[in-house]
């Protein structure tokens, strides 16, 4: 893949000065974008590396505060558009021209609708953009997902908010939309109490039909048993963080229709038959609890023709006060009793991180998005560290992942941990790694060098 971007950009060199100048109109927004493709600035540097370098950055007019959603889409003219979301009020979204990777040009960058939502999530299909709207408590207004036409990158128009606030629901936190058909959000539900509330089971699988983006609607829902209010089996088992028993990350994938990969956080990795997206039904669930520090599962990638699942856990406390929060490879060859294979490797440098300040290790990984400009890795696993930034593992054998390079940039200015904080990273079909900062950082751009690639 680094072969196809090197001889790609190339090719491109002269049309991207052009290119970049077509983001540049005004917007019909209240907060207009600083357009602008100034070479990075001289803090967004490696502090450490092996087998990566950094291509772009853009501290996005200062608002560099990344949620977990990053997505790309190639427009008929040629640019190419990354769509960033922000982890926090007052920021929404930043549009991103990436068509020159060592000069992202920022194109509109949207405010949340209220400081107690956050924009933490996103999807595109085609034109269509949705962001999840998760507000900070419940019974708050303004919680769903607000779905976008982003035929003009430059000026995102809100076509429709689907509503899931009130009660005892936050909104929702996550969506899964890849084939312009159906949005899989992690919400909340006015009509749905949780077992322990305020939030530890809130937020369950509801499945939207947005064939019609400006008419999106329910078609079905999902929740583990024992994850609503008296239900048999309520509260459920789980370990003493206060992250609870719930939805975060699902995915579904067109070589499988019919199931859906979740992590359902202390409810572990979940495998859902949606054949009837009006009843979905379990298939096969694993937790790892009691043994690791809360968080079990906020990601399930399926390696489908390996048979294989990569999970994450998420580390959401500094210094490593919940350590250990690693990634593992899952055995999925039987689907109903899905099995811990093993934990991938460790940084070697473990006890540094863990005093150099904020949080460290897993949290997000590449998802394999099926869409055209989404790399497809079955070998490989690109994943966010938060402060030990970017690392990439060879899962060549998945019983003894490898780790293969890395990058970890230096601190943003204003960090609030004096380090990165690497919250989430997508790979493009050409093998470029975009990296979000979760505080002040911004979009980092790298490139993977080592000798075995990513594949």
């Amino acid at each position: 893949m680094t072969e196809h971007w090197t001889a790609w950009r190339a090719a491109m060199a002269v049309t991207w000065s052009a290119l970049a100048m077509l983001g540049c109109a005004d917007r019909e927004a209240p907060r207009p974008a600083d357009v602008s493709g100034a070479p990075a600035a001289a803090w967004a540097a490696p502090l450490d590396a092996r087998h990566m370098r950094i291509v772009g950055h853009t501290d996005l007019n200062g608002r560099g505060n990344g949620g977990e959603g990053l997505a790309l889409h190639q427009y008929p003219d040629g640019r190419r558009v990354l769509f960033y979301a922000h982890t926090a009020a007052p920021d929404c979204l930043s549009v991103v021209d990436v068509t020159d990777p060592a000069a992202p040009t920022v194109l509109a960058q949207l405010p949340t609708v209220a400081d107690h939502v956050r924009c933490n999530s996103l999807g595109v299909s085609g034109t269509t953009l949705i962001i999840a709207q998760n507000t900070d408590e419940p019974g708050q207004p303004l919680g769903g997902a607000r779905i976008y036409d982003v035929s003009d990158p430059a000026k995102p128009q809100e076509v429709a908010f689907f509503d899931t606030s009130g009660g005892p629901s936050r909104g929702a936190h996550f969506v899964w939309f890849v084939d312009g058909a159906y949005a899989y959000l992690s919400t909340g539900a006015p009509d749905f109490e949780p077992a322990v509330p305020p939030r530890g089971d809130d937020q369950f699988l509801m499945i939207v039909d947005v064939r019609d983006p400006r008419n999106p609607q329910e078609v079905g829902r999902w929740w583990m048993p024992g994850q609503r209010a008296g239900e048999p089996g309520a509260p459920l088992p789980r370990t003493t963080s206060r992250d609870g028993v719930r939805l975060h990350t699902a995915c579904v994938f067109p070589e499988r229709p019919d199931r859906l990969y979740a992590g359902w956080i202390d409810g572990g990795v979940v495998i859902l038959d949606i054949s009837d997206k009006t009843k979905p039904t379990l298939v096969g669930q694993r937790s790892w609890y009691p043994t690791t520090q809360g968080y079990i599962a906020h990601s399930a990638l399926p390696l489908l023709d390996r048979h294989v699942v990569v999970a994450t856990q998420e580390a959401n406390r500094e210094r490593c006060e919940d350590w250990p929060k690693p990634l593992w490879t899952v055995d999925i060859s039987d689907e109903a009793n899905p099995r811990e294979i093993t934990q991938f490797p460790y940084p070697a440098n473990l006890e540094q991180f863990c005093r150099a300040g904020g949080r460290f290790g897993a949290h997000n990984i590449h998802m394999n998005r099926p869409q055209p400009h989404s790399a497809r890795l079955t070998q490989t696993i690109v994943a966010s560290f938060f402060n030990a930034g970017v690392r990439v593992y060879s899962i060549v054998d998945p019983n003894r992942p490898e780790e293969i390079g890395y990058l970890v940039p230096a601190a943003p200015p204003s960090s609030p941990s004096g380090t990165i904080q690497i919250n989430d990273v997508f790979v493009d079909e050409r093998g470029l790694i975009y990296a979000a900062d979760r505080t002040t950082g911004g979009l980092y751009i790298m490139e993977y060098t080592g000798p075995v690639p990513l594949r």
